[in-house]
């Protein structure tokens, strides 16, 4: 036998080796992409061996993730009929935001008061307080930095358990609030209104600088229900996408 032969290990024990919390783990990102992008749709039902089969896993890394799923209140267990994708709550998704907003509010106000300033306003500043042809345009890298900009607000308050419960609501609303940015025009409103609303606070003017971030979030909160609307239509009904 050749000393220095490569030894190749074939794929099914390379898949072996993915220990069970990893395996739960991908299962786990993939369905919830899948959700994301509304490959599965609201209302939608499947079983364990179904998912079992097409993530070419067993069913107890499906169950932990589907699980984790239903606790972050994504699907849900049907007794005795498998599981379901929770039907879109338009009513939830607004009293999230209410909440968002007033831990917004108060966390502007607190870094006006501030005496002493958090170097994460001055990382904001290097991020949006930029030339615009330096403004990223990918819509993805900016949903990012978007969801970022309002967590290293509430983070530079210096309040762990606000910021705890403002990640907990960004993950809630994430589904929906990443479809703000599939057009230039918000992308670029999204850069003035992150700017001015920091000018307010490094300028410390608390009215105005909450003024300016509700109205953000509000014009953010339409325009996501609005796109959500369509592609959930569109989904549901993909001839009628095309006429339209």
């Amino acid at each position: 036998m050749n000393e220095n032969a490569i030894t190749v290990t074939p794929l099914r024990s390379l898949k072996r080796k993915e220990t069970p919390e990893n395996l739960a783990e991908r299962i786990y990102h993939r369905l919830k992409q899948e959700i994301f992008d509304f490959q599965l749709l609201p209302s939608d039902r499947f079983s364990e061996n179904e998912v079992a089969e097409r993530m070419e896993a067993s069913r107890t890394p499906v169950r932990e993730a589907l699980f984790r799923l239903q606790r972050e209140g994504y699907v849900e267990v049907l007794y005795r009929s498998g599981w379901q994708v929770k039907a879109f709550d338009f009513r939830f998704f607004e009293e999230i935001y209410d909440v968002r907003i007033i831990l917004e509010l108060a966390a502007v106000k607190k870094l006006c008061e501030q005496e002493v300033r958090s170097s994460l306003l001055d990382d904001l500043k290097r991020i949006w307080l930029v030339e615009p042809e330096q403004r990223i345009q990918d819509s993805q890298t900016v949903a990012g930095l978007d969801e970022r900009f309002h967590q290293m607000l509430v983070e530079a308050t210096g309040n762990q358990e606000m910021a705890k419960i403002h990640q907990g609501i960004t993950e809630r609303i994430r589904i929906i609030r990443r479809l703000d940015f599939n057009k230039t025009a918000r992308i670029e409103a999204t850069y003035i209104e992150h700017g001015q609303i920091l000018g307010a606070i490094l300028t410390r003017r608390v009215e105005q600088a909450q003024r300016l971030l509700k109205t953000h979030i509000e014009a953010s909160k339409a325009e996501v229900r609005k796109i959500t609307i369509h592609m959930l239509h569109s989904a549901r009904n993909p001839l009628a996408g095309e006429t339209e």
